[in-house]
């Protein structure tokens, strides 16, 4: 919030990550500290890794944008320890309130009018009115904000346009080295990132995720489509969630020299996505083993077609931005 907590926090960045210490990760108290001075966090949720910092301290939210190469213009999500924490930065709605009892803790995100602009800076918000808010369901994060004391930005803690880390491990290995320190959860039950939906006039699905669109339509009715709202969301670039590799989708096989992600009983190789076809574990399994796939330096990446329904329109959200094929 003020800028002296980025200049008294030195002290704090000598304590970086290191062959993912356990000892360091399980700190809470210590991370929060690193926080509350200006620096950044690796935080584990039950989506994916964040790269946690301050949300109301310009300089430190800087650090994160920095940290992944990430542009400006793409909004932060603020994490909140519960209900009562994000109506202090974010204007609720009777939608808001019954999206919040329904799906929080958990891996949806709201987008609303901000009623704090110093809580969460206007660099976070990428110079919006609104704000993208939402209550984490691991236990690690929920002590993390609580001894906080405030909301924290905390992206996917991989570089822009980087398939989003799912481990402890390949959180370090993505952004350990801007960190002041890190808390290991053990890999992410989710593995994909949340649902965003914005209640600013008509409620819009502006990212799919692990809550349905159906589900979120039980609560409050019809959801109309992204486009008037996707600036306010985060992760609507063309290219993101990419593997060095180039993707192709849909594919029946692979090609010489392709890694190919499969999917279903009838899949083969080390990287099936879900033997049983189950589209929660594929979700789980995603990004570890499109990173799994890059790693083996292949000419391409092959990915078998995903039902795109329920938890596969989001699967296959990600996928047509691995491969640039959405804005």
């Amino acid at each position: 919030m003020d800028e002296q907590r980025s200049d008294s926090g030195e002290g704090e960045r000598a304590h970086r990550p290191e062959g993912g210490s356990r000892a360091l990760g399980a700190d809470v108290a210590h991370a929060a500290r690193a926080i509350r001075y200006g620096g950044l966090v690796l935080m584990p949720t039950e989506t994916v890794y964040g790269l946690a910092a301050d949300a109301g301290n310009a300089l430190a939210v800087a650090a994160v944008y920095e940290a992944k190469g990430r542009p400006s213009f793409n909004p932060l999500i603020a994490h909140v320890a519960d209900v009562a924490m994000a109506r202090r930065i974010a204007r609720f709605d009777d939608r808001a309130e019954a999206l919040a009892r329904a799906f929080w803790p958990g891996p949806l995100t709201l987008v609303l009018p901000v009623a704090d602009e110093q809580a969460v800076c206007d660099l976070a918000r990428a110079g919006l009115d609104t704000v993208a808010v939402r209550a984490p369901g691991h236990p690690l994060a929920q002590a993390l904000i609580e001894a906080v004391g405030g909301p924290v930005v905390a992206p996917s803690a991989n570089r822009s346009g980087r398939p989003s880390p799912t481990t402890y491990a390949d959180a370090v290995e993505e952004t350990g080295s801007a960190t002041a320190a890190a808390l290991d959860g053990g890999a992410c039950r989710i593995g994909l990132e949340s649902t965003v939906v914005a209640l600013l006039d008509q409620p819009r699905l502006l990212r799919p995720g692990a809550v349905t669109r159906a589900q979120i339509e039980a609560v409050i009715g019809t959801l109309a489509e992204a486009e008037a709202d996707a600036k306010r969301s985060p992760g609507r670039l063309t290219r993101h969630y990419a593997p060095n590799a180039p993707v192709r989708l849909d594919a029946s096989e692979p090609a010489d020299g392709e890694a190919w992600l499969s999917f279903g009983p009838s899949g083969t190789g080390p990287f099936n996505l879900s033997p049983r076809g189950d589209l929660a574990e594929a979700a789980a399994n995603l990004f570890a083993y499109l990173r799994a796939a890059d790693r083996t330096a292949p000419s391409g990446i092959a990915i078998a077609p995903i039902p795109d329904e329920g938890l596969g329109e989001a699967i296959n959200d990600r996928l047509k931005r691995a491969a640039g094929f959405v804005g």
